[in-house]
């Protein structure tokens, strides 16, 4: 799974335009007064404004070689947040190392080196070392439902979890992180688990698809 576009909300436009343009170097493809896009690797990441919104948990994958690298290129820029005085945590049963950080909506960034993955990068780490949107958080109210609609559009495997709290569906390139709200609060900060809408474009075995979430469920799929 691979993930093209994902459109989020914001209420503060500004702050959030300033953030991902200026402090992380992100190129920016459009701005208006209501929006803005901005390239994340190979990615688009779509902002709306929206007076009252809440905080999403989004994940990028970036070289395996190069995790300590971006961890020096955040600490410049931004508050690492740790787990138990660690800056990088590490995911032994993913094969995966991640650094955490907020933007000014609060909400929590991570990027993550999936060692399984063929990417290497000997360039210096920058907003170039970036891959693309390799995860975006799913609070529900019943993990179930929202995985039989995305079989629905697609096979989807499980990558982790199970039907109860988490459950991680796609696979390293790509992952829906599915919770319910009622029972599981974001790692590692332990924040709560809003189901924000969204949109998102993605491409899954060879095909593309599109996904509206709003109000805690999936409303609209499509192929496209």
């Amino acid at each position: 799974m691979k993930i093209q576009e994902l459109h989020i909300y914001t209420s503060r436009l500004d702050e959030q335009l300033k953030f991902y343009q200026e402090v992380l170097s992100l190129p920016l493809l459009e701005s208006s007064q209501t929006d803005f896009k901005v390239l994340v690797g190979q990615s688009v990441l779509w902002f709306s404004y929206k007076a009252k919104s809440t905080p999403y948990h989004l994940a990028v994958n970036i070289p395996p070689n190069q995790v300590s690298d971006a961890l020096a290129w955040l600490h410049k820029r931004v508050s690492i947040i740790q787990d138990e005085g660690q800056d990088i945590i590490n995911f032994v049963s993913w094969n995966a190392k991640s650094v955490y950080f907020y933007d000014p909506d609060h909400n929590i960034l991570e990027f993550i080196a999936r060692k399984n993955l063929p990417y290497k990068n000997i360039d210096a780490f920058d907003y170039h070392s970036l891959i693309r949107i390799s995860e975006i958080g799913v609070p529900v109210d019943d993990n179930a439902t929202f995985y039989r609609q995305l079989q629905q559009l697609s096979d989807f495997k499980i990558y982790d979890g199970s039907m109860e709290r988490f459950c991680a569906v796609g696979d390293e390139e790509g992952l829906f992180i599915v919770v319910n709200k009622h029972q599981k609060r974001w790692y590692p900060t332990n924040d709560e688990t809003y189901s924000s809408d969204f949109e998102v474009k993605f491409e899954n075995l060879a095909q593309s698809f599109s996904v509206v979430f709003k109000d805690g469920k999936m409303v609209e799929s499509a192929s496209i």
